[in-house]
């Protein structure tokens, strides 16, 4: 009787998945790129290729996306923006709002070399300060992961005078709506409890400005927590991001350092980082208006200044 041949196990297929393989070249992120494999628009060595998860080595595989060769990967960038109010944290945006990459644009840096950039995380509209933008999916990612628990630090002016048992329910984590703030689903509002906060006041006064530190970054988030205690939120800038604090002015942005990535990769795996100890003048709130001194009005020239007597 002859014996069965041994099973030999499966090779594990090598290199990387597709839609990654495109996304680090810089063709489109890592969703778009998985829709460009769909279309057919991809050939691996000649053959079309329409299945997601496929892995292939861009060292040896030829990889063309609609006709064009791939070259290797993107050379990786990493910058700092500091957002102004009344941009968009998209690329694109259909009401034709400005966006953060008209920003990047404006002067020679990024699209120098041809570089595809992508936000990480988001700021809305009204909102401004720091903004990540890097073409490294991998580090975006999971900087946004709520898991890695990466600190980002804001400065938030508030309508009104909040309690200090409303501050305390921030610090401890308080329920707010997980969606939009009229968003019903099965009949009730979607709601969720927020991950403990750091809350500071920074400058007081009938509309005070506080210092808040979050691990999470949830849509609209500071705004909903302090609706959920009575105050409507008139400002929010964002001045820290892990070990990272605001340095640039509103509108400009510059290249990280080689150690500020290796801080920014420590923080997405959840290491302890600690930011410079000298906060920058960006990150700062800048001294109240001394209010105008008013001058007495001086009197004609060739007139007397002495009262008027009235006749006897």
């Amino acid at each position: 009787m002859k014996a069965k041949p041994i099973a030999q196990p499966e090779e594990t297929p090598q290199g990387d998945r597709l839609q990654k393989i495109l996304a680090q070249a810089g063709v489109a992120s890592r969703r778009k790129a998985e829709q460009i494999i769909l279309d057919g628009r991809v050939q691996v060595n000649g053959t079309v290729i329409k299945e997601l998860g496929t892995r292939h080595d861009i060292s040896k595989d030829h990889i063309r996306v609609d006709g064009k060769l791939l070259h290797g990967r993107e050379q990786q960038r990493y910058y700092m923006l500091n957002k102004p109010r009344g941009y968009v944290t998209t690329l694109d945006d259909p009401e034709k709002r400005p966006t953060v990459m008209e920003l990047m644009t404006k002067q020679k840096g990024p699209h120098g070399d041809h570089v595809r950039l992508y936000p990480v995380g988001r700021l809305d509209y009204l909102s401004e300060g720091l903004l990540l933008m890097t073409n490294d999916g991998e580090l975006a990612n999971s900087l946004s992961k709520a898991a890695a628990g990466v600190e980002k630090t804001y400065l938030v002016k508030v309508s009104g005078q909040p309690s200090a048992s409303g501050l305390e329910q921030i610090r401890r984590g308080i329920m707010i709506d997980r969606g939009r703030l009229n968003e019903v689903r099965s009949g009730r509002r979607d709601r969720i409890i927020t991950a403990p906060a750091k809350v500071e006041l920074v400058r007081g006064g009938d509309n005070p400005w506080y210092e808040l530190t979050l691990t999470e970054g949830r849509n609209r988030q500071l705004r909903k927590m302090f609706e959920e205690i009575g105050h409507h939120v008139e400002k929010i800038r964002r001045i820290g991001y892990g070990a990272l604090r605001l340095d640039v002015p509103p509108g400009e942005f510059r290249e990280l350092t080689p150690g500020e990535v290796t801080a920014l990769g420590r923080a997405a795996k959840g290491q302890k980082v600690v930011p410079k100890k000298k906060t920058p003048e960006f990150a700062q709130l800048k001294a109240p208006a001394k209010p105008k001194a008013h001058k007495p009005r001086r009197s004609p020239i060739g007139k007397s200044t002495a009262p008027r007597r009235r006749p006897i």
